[in-house]
């Protein structure tokens, strides 16, 4: 019996060991499997990584942020690398989020100022990279001397010079059509006669033709784009030379256009209107003045008829100063107003002055007349009255009267002129030349010296600019004989008379050279 028990004992203890062991062993069999597997996964995504084409892009091929002026062409030509060469790449720019090119270069023409966010990405089948980047297109005509200037037909022409960053450098005069390439639609009015900066916009005048009416233009003064335009017809004398606006102009208010003829009109900027002036209704000399100041501007204006010195004051007026008309209110001395009666009026010239001396002294302007042979100025103030207390009126005269000279004058209303308080000169041209005066002194004006001249013998000056410290002078001028663009813009040493800088061949004619302000 013993065997058989045993047996049944071995054989008891037997099935669970060899179930255990074949668990175990089941176990053992998965672990190497998955072990197996885990190690095969592994060396797969190791492959698969080896294979992914990264994609990087040099750094300073592009730059972070752009600056360029309007009408300018930006080209950005990335460089980059990839670890696998063979993979194709795909290239898209992005302007603002949406897709602008998907050239591998980027070509953008700035037609529309403002700042754009932009961005580039370059991908291949195993991912992207991204490069942002802001573009300013900014105006190429913030700051900085603006010349208006006619061709051999007429058509006006506009140049500019930015004024550099570095007061230490000289800026450069573009010799592109502005007014074309700004206006490509656009066909401007003949003969232009006069430019005047006034709030955000540039008002250019021209006087048309045969084929063209006269015309007022309103251009944005950052981007000479035309924003309103005016056509005059109706009036046969309507040939304007001269826009007396001041800096600022008001809604409802209307403002002396002078013509060719002497006559004036009055234009509402705002209406955007002419029509022949109800309170200025003789005749008129060409040399003028407008008050760069605030909402009360003064222009002045001689009054070939009455021979006297017209005023008009913020919009009221004309008050006369002469030996016909005084102004009821005013309470000064007459003796002072009767130093224009009988006299032959010669021009008139607006004196440039800092910040500082405006100030201290308010704006000065110059008048020349003449009585016989004798020759005499006046400066005088265009702040011309102040209220007194018991609400009458009192003249100003800032500069006294002083007699200039015997002999004839070489200059008249047309002459171009300009003048500096700081160094107490007068500046005008006579042909290619342009005479010095100390305006303060008795000294002859008919023996002021020649203080430089410019171009040929046969250039003509037309125009002076001075620079707000009155240091530099610009003088604009013209070849006759020379075709194509013959005008010429120098700049000069407003003291001494040495010439710092010669801009030639930048314009055509030139009508008026002037400082664009910011």
């Amino acid at each position: 019996m013993f065997p058989i028990r045993m047996k049944s004992m071995m054989i008891l203890l037997t099935k669970p060991f060899y179930r255990i062991m074949k668990k175990y062993n089941l176990i053992l069999s998965l672990f190497a499997t998955l072990m197996f597997a885990s190690c095969f996964e592994d060396e797969t995504t190791m492959a698969n990584m080896s294979s992914l084409s990264e994609i990087i892009i040099e750094e300073g091929s592009i730059n972070s942020v752009y600056n360029i002026n309007k009408n300018d062409t930006l080209v950005i030509t990335p460089i980059f690398s990839q670890s696998n060469p063979k993979k194709q790449l795909r290239h898209t720019w992005e302007i603002n989020l949406v897709e602008y090119s998907h050239e591998k270069e980027f070509h953008f023409i700035g037609d529309k100022l403002g700042v754009y966010n932009c961005r580039y990405i370059v991908e291949n089948e195993d991912g992207k990279t991204f490069f942002p980047f802001k573009l300013y297109v900014n105006s190429p005509y913030e700051e900085g001397i603006t010349v208006l200037s006619a061709d051999t037909e007429g058509r006006p022409m506009l140049s500019f010079m930015q004024t550099p960053a570095n007061k230490n450098e000289w800026g450069e005069f573009t010799t592109k059509e502005l007014l074309t390439l700004n206006n490509k639609d656009i066909y401007f009015s003949s003969n232009p006669a006069d430019i005047v900066q006034s709030g955000n916009v540039l008002f250019l005048v021209c006087q048309g033709g045969n084929d063209d009416l006269p015309a007022i233009y309103y251009l944005n003064e950052k981007t000479f784009v035309i924003e309103s335009m005016l056509n005059i017809s109706g009036y046969d004398d309507f040939r304007p030379t001269k826009l007396l606006i001041p800096s600022t102009w008001g809604a409802y208010v209307t403002y002396p256009v002078l013509c060719e003829n002497g006559k004036v009109y009055a234009f509402s900027p705002y209406e955007a209107s002419v029509g022949p002036s109800t309170n200025l209704g003789y005749t008129y000399s060409q040399a003028t003045y407008v008050d760069d100041g605030d909402y009360y501007y003064d222009i002045l204006l001689w009054d070939k008829e009455a021979n006297g010195l017209a005023l008009i004051y913020g919009g009221y007026g004309p008050f006369y100063f002469g030996d016909k008309y005084h102004l009821s209110l005013l309470e000064p001395d007459f003796a002072s107003l009767n130093y224009f009666a009988n006299r032959d009026f010669i021009t008139m010239v607006p004196v440039k002055m800092t910040a500082d001396e405006i100030k201290l002294n308010g704006y000065e302007v110059i008048i020349l007349t003449k009585s016989g042979i004798i020759n005499s100025s006046v400066v005088v103030g265009t702040s011309f009255w102040g209220s007194n207390n018991d609400g009458s009126y009192k003249l100003y005269n800032n500069g006294g009267f002083s007699t200039i000279a015997f002999g004839n004058l070489s200059i008249d209303e047309n002459t171009p002129v300009i003048a500096s308080k700081k160094y107490q000169l007068m500046l005008f041209a006579e042909g290619n030349k342009v005479r010095k005066w100390n305006y303060t002194s008795t000294q002859q004006i008919t023996s002021a010296s020649t203080h430089v001249t410019v171009g040929s013998d046969n250039a003509i000056i037309t125009g002076f600019e001075m620079s707000a410290d009155q240091e530099f002078t610009y003088i604009a001028f013209y070849e006759p004989t020379q075709s194509g663009l013959n005008g010429s813009v120098w700049v000069i040493d407003t003291d001494k008379g040495t010439v710092l800088n010669k801009y030639d061949n930048v314009c055509y004619q030139p009508v008026k050279i002037m400082y664009k302000k910011k």
